[in-house]
């Protein structure tokens, strides 16, 4: 396999630093061929996710390198090591030749995000991740409150589907017939043989609760992806063009985490399972594009869960947008100015903040000018500025640390 991808062979002494966390220009990641490796993290955002020691066979490196973002982790020699160098463009040839190693990477990385994305639902959401069919008639109750008709007559068709005999079975089927009206466009099922579909503005492509079985492939136009908490829809992303979702579902059977609403009209690919197994040894492409989007989805919630380990809520709101900045492929040392697409109430979702709490901070943004909330939406003078500024919350935050521990060891 290695002389057909013209893999090289790298060798690193015992004790040597392989790969090290924050550092940018990822462009290949490491089979190990023979030797240990010991993988650390200096923030440590949940306890299963703490450093651990590889051997023959195990890879590193795979979330930095397909993701094209910076390390998320630390890697050392722990003996003398032999390793595979991978660069990213090889992956498309490797999994091509192997696919049972790509869906092996697949299925650790989905399941590895579906871990986080639950500790992040605890610690920012203050809710738990999963959910099942019973949930739908919550999303649904919490749509028709908000008079948004088109997702609550979806969530409540899914309900009766998967839920006829549930507790809410009769009330669900009696408020779906009063808005039915209202819901003009709305597609709730679609044939074994539809695979390009169009969704309306405002409907819904799936329910958080519902079981999955597909996953998506955004053609034309746009998707948000959204979570009800505390009777609110809070947004989680909004997917564009060629971006891939809903595989997590697919590829664990398990039910959809959020949901899934046009953002406007558009067009998607739906890939069912035997469809998702036929194209692994088809397309190699479309597993290589797959990859790149779990391992930058596990990049971007792992950078947001160490948010949540900053104490200063000045210090989180800088860190976030330094994240955000970076997620974009925004250089961190451009000079140039930067409108997010998000406001101060979306900030405040993401941080797990109260609303209060956030306008407090974002004032105190304010007062230094190089902060700005244009249309609603936040505004940097500089890039540049909020990386320094994150920089700087996080050094204090290791000083302060390395104080206390002084302390405490001469006390």
């Amino acid at each position: 396999m290695t002389d057909q991808l013209h893999l090289s062979f790298v060798h690193f002494k015992k004790d040597s630093y392989i790969v090290v966390e924050g550092k940018d220009n990822v462009d290949r990641f490491f089979i190990i061929n023979q030797g240990k490796v010991g993988i650390s993290k200096e923030v440590e955002v949940v306890a299963e996710e703490k450093g651990n020691v590889l051997g023959p066979g195990d890879l590193f490196g795979v979330v930095s390198s397909m993701s094209s973002h910076s390390h998320i982790e630390t890697a050392r020699a722990l003996t003398d090591v032999v390793l595979i160098s991978v660069h990213r463009e090889q992956y498309g040839d490797l999994i091509e030749k192997n696919t049972s190693v790509a869906m092996k990477v697949i299925l650790q990385f989905s399941k590895r995000l579906r871990h986080l994305d639950e500790a992040l639902s605890r610690l920012t959401l203050k809710s738990s991740a999963e959910a099942d069919a019973a949930h739908l008639f919550n999303v649904a109750e919490c749509y028709v409150r908000q008079s948004q008709y088109k997702q609550a007559f979806y969530a409540y068709s899914k309900y009766i589907e998967y839920c006829p005999d549930g507790e809410n079975a009769a009330v669900a089927k009696e408020r779906a017939a009063k808005i039915a009206a209202y819901a003009k466009g709305v597609k709730t099922s679609f044939g074994p043989e539809e695979f390009n579909r169009t969704y309306p503005k405002d409907t819904m492509l799936f329910a958080e609760g519902e079981p999955g079985n597909e996953l998506f492939v955004i053609q034309k136009g746009a998707v948000k992806i959204v979570k009800i908490v505390d009777n609110n829809e809070v947004l989680l992303a909004v997917l564009k063009v060629g971006d891939i979702f809903g595989e997590m579902a697919l590829l664990e059977a398990k039910p959809r985490l959020a949901s899934a609403v046009a953002r406007e009209d558009c067009q998607v690919l739906a890939v069912n399972r035997a469809n998702f197994q036929r194209m692994i040894t088809t397309q190699s492409q479309l597993i290589a594009r797959l990859t790149t989007l779990l391992a930058d989805r596990i990049w971007f919630i792992y950078k947001q869960l160490a948010n949540t380990l900053l104490v200063d809520p000045l210090g989180r709101v800088y860190d976030l947008l330094c994240i955000q900045l970076e997620k974009n492929r925004i250089s961190l040392g451009s000079a140039a100015p930067y409108t997010f697409d998000f406001g101060p109430k979306e900030l405040a979702n993401m941080l797990g903040l109260t609303q209060e709490e956030t306008n407090g901070v974002l004032r105190k943004m304010l007062e230094g000018k190089k902060i700005q909330i244009v249309d609603n939406k936040i505004h940097a003078a500089r890039a540049s500025d909020i990386a320094k500024q994150t920089e700087f919350h996080w050094k204090m935050q290791k000083l302060e640390k390395a104080r206390k521990e002084a302390r405490a060891q001469n006390a």
